[in-house]
């Protein structure tokens, strides 16, 4: 059994909502869910720590290095996803950094025990390039638990609101479970491993400057890769140190 869970509500209810629609915040959404999920597993045995329990002015960073500091074996942070127009998409995914250890098949159990209660399983997205995924120490999943602009998964969220927090409970329990049962594979493989952007900076996904070509060549096309997106000024910046600590060149532009 995993020695300590850290539950992470997305975004802060402050100066970082998350997505809103007709007046329903993410934040608000999740924070609820990441309680109910939480106090699951700490009446199975599991130690369970919050990145926060109300709204307050916390980064993305903040809640990666919450994790850090609290030695955490796993950490899952719950989200709600939003379209481009209200109405466009419904469903659930997880987002992971990368494929390595419990983190997929935990990813597979959560989103099959979501897709029993009625929503559409989207699947399973590698994002290397968000905080909360890259910056932590363990094993990290972050949950789209449905559109906040969909009705279709509003009144599945609000009318199966407390088997949503078991179906994902059940799904991190099951799969610690399935691992403890594994006597072929360390606990060290199994719930710790440093990401490959702390080790070498060449396995990130950010790109590299090259040399200009001899003269006599023609001048290629310039090519600009924007890395991150953020409502939160300080989240910009905690990025862009981040990258100018790995040699990169940086802006922050306001569009």
């Amino acid at each position: 059994m995993a020695d300590k869970i850290v539950i992470d509500a997305g975004h802060n209810g402050l100066n970082d909502p998350g997505a809103v629609y007709n007046g329903r915040r993410e934040s608000d959404d999740v924070l609820r869910l990441a309680m109910a999920v939480g106090e699951i597993l700490s009446r199975n045995g599991y130690e369970v720590a919050y990145t926060r329990t109300g709204d307050i002015n916390q980064s993305v960073t903040q809640k990666a290095n919450f994790a850090n500091d609290a030695d955490a074996d796993l950490m899952i942070s719950i989200h709600r996803n939003m379209a481009t127009y209200p109405g466009q998409y419904n469903g659930v995914q997880t987002l992971l950094y990368d494929q390595e250890g419990i983190k997929q098949p935990m990813a597979e159990r959560i989103n099959q025990n979501l897709e029993g209660l009625g929503f559409r399983n989207i699947g399973i997205d590698l994002r290397p390039n968000l905080a909360v995924l890259r910056r932590t120490e363990m094993p990290a999943l972050l949950l789209e638990v449905g559109f906040i602009d969909s009705d279709t998964d509003n009144q599945l969220f609000d009318s199966r609101f407390q088997e949503i927090a078991q179906a994902i409970a059940d799904g991190i329990m099951d799969t610690l479970s399935a691992a403890d049962d594994d006597d072929s594979e360390d606990d060290a493989s199994r719930y710790s491993y440093r990401p490959s952007y702390l080790t070498n900076p060449q396995a990130t996904s950010f790109s590299t400057w090259t040399p200009d070509p001899p003269q006599s060549q023609p001048t290629p096309p310039l090519y600009r890769v924007q890395v991150g997106a953020f409502h939160n000024l300080q989240n910009a910046i905690e990025l862009e140190q981040e990258l100018k600590l790995l040699g990169y060149n940086t802006w922050i532009v306001t569009v």
